[in-house]
């Protein structure tokens, strides 16, 4: 909801941190989701924000005319109503701009406080007779991650032609994943983790099941078979910015970016090269050349490798051929700032590991930094000119933004023997 421009897709980045949530801000997203303390999908994935952070995310994201959405999307015990009684009250003082959903106490809950409701895929929405059930709710319903876009623009083209809306007065808006990790389960609904650890994935405590390697024993025979080149039950990861376009005409109004867990220049990057598709389509110069570049840069950040999912029809399949990322690059921690000297646009940091040379790619992340990438292009090692600084040495080099202690810095590698794990 609240799109600036209509004719545009919001783009809805996560943030799992101040540093995501700042990388969010700074690469041009629509609006923002997060989860505080437990109750929500990444309850383990991610730092996750305190009841406090509230008004600081709200803050942060007004002054960018960023949307604020809080997850509390997981299953809710009687035992949890309490404290979800009072993130609700807490996220309306905060002037949060929606909560998303899944229970129907809590979206009783959101409703009578007064806040904005969107539906969570965890209620695995799948045709139109329910989403308008859910429109006398919600204003925003993220559908099931099964669908194709000829399922969702069904959907799309019946809100229209009966114009259905929500609380709010506004036509129902849809959104869809489109990006990130996806799961074996319906809608993200798994019990391996549960039954194997007592680790709920659906309280936001996933253990990562199906990311694993397995054997495959002959009950009869007792012959074991090993899956080759395959993890059978871990999925590429979702990518849609090469078909943004066919996206864009199934009428979804919300694209939302999956990576809570994940770190901010992941986020940078998605957010970066999403926000550049969609504004292309926006201005009618979408185009494959476009395409190759986005799909690098995706590539660059931590990834499974990249598939469609089910938005073209196709069936199951794609499964990951490695465990862990696929990053054709990684970073390599080389140390902390240390003091910013704002007239002279400097940056000093403590060099605590490995060397940093000019002509080196960087990355600095923090709190209120976020994720800035650059190159190295002239350096000070302790206060003299050079080419290469060394653990213990001292390091400025010109920044034109503010850095703080509590920032980190890393050079940006390429990742060895990528090429093997695709």
């Amino acid at each position: 909801m609240g799109l600036i421009n209509k004719n545009k897709i919001e783009l809805m980045a996560p943030a799992g941190n101040f540093e995501s949530l700042q990388a969010a801000l700074d690469n041009g997203a629509d609006s923002v989701y997060f989860g505080v303390e437990q109750l929500n999908m990444r309850a383990r994935a991610s730092i996750n924000f305190t009841i406090d952070d509230l008004k600081e995310i709200s803050k942060r994201c007004k002054a960018k005319s960023v949307r604020t959405y809080l997850t509390l999307n997981t299953i809710i015990y009687d035992h949890d109503l309490t404290i979800v009684k009072t993130l609700i009250n807490k996220a309306k003082e905060a002037d949060i701009s929606a909560i998303i959903v899944m229970d129907q106490a809590v979206i009783a809950m959101a409703r009578a406080a007064g806040m904005e409701v969107h539906i969570s895929t965890q209620i695995n929405i799948t045709n139109f007779e329910t989403l308008k059930f859910y429109a006398m709710f919600a204003d925003t319903i993220v559908l099931s991650r099964e669908l194709s876009l000829r399922q969702v623009k069904k959907i799309t083209q019946q809100i229209e032609k009966e114009q259905v809306k929500g609380p709010s007065g506004r036509l129902i808006e849809i959104e869809i994943f489109g990006h990130g990790a996806l799961c074996m389960a319906v809608s993200g609904k798994c019990y391996m983790s549960l039954h194997t650890y007592n680790s709920s994935a659906n309280r936001g405590a996933c253990k990562q099941n199906c990311r694993k390697k397995y054997t495959v024993i002959d009950q009869e025979s007792g012959i074991e078979m090993e899956i080759d080149n395959e993890y059978i039950m871990s999925p590429k990861d979702l990518c849609t910015i090469d078909i943004l376009d066919q996206v864009a005409d199934a009428g979804i109004k919300v694209l939302k970016i999956e990576g809570r867990g994940r770190a901010p220049e992941y986020v940078a990057k998605v957010i970066k090269a999403y926000r550049e598709a969609i504004d292309s389509i926006a201005d009618a110069n979408f185009n494959k050349d476009k395409v190759i570049v986005w799909m690098q840069e995706l590539g660059k950040v931590y990834n499974r490798g990249f598939w469609n999912g089910y938005y073209l029809g196709q069936k199951l399949g794609e499964w990951s051929k490695g465990s862990g990322s696929h990053a054709t690059q990684k970073k390599v921690y080389i140390g902390k700032g240390v003091h910013y000297f704002p007239k002279a646009k400097i940056g000093e940091f403590k060099i605590e590991a490995y060397d940093i040379s000019i002509g080196d790619t960087i990355l600095i992340t923090g709190p209120t930094t976020g994720a800035k990438e650059m190159k190295i292009t002239e350096m000070f090692v302790n206060d003299k000119k050079g080419e290469k600084a060394q653990r213990g040495d001292s390091l400025t080099f010109p920044l034109d933004f503010r850095i703080r202690p509590s920032d980190k810095l890393y050079k940006i590698v390429a990742t060895e023997n990528v090429a093997e794990k695709i």
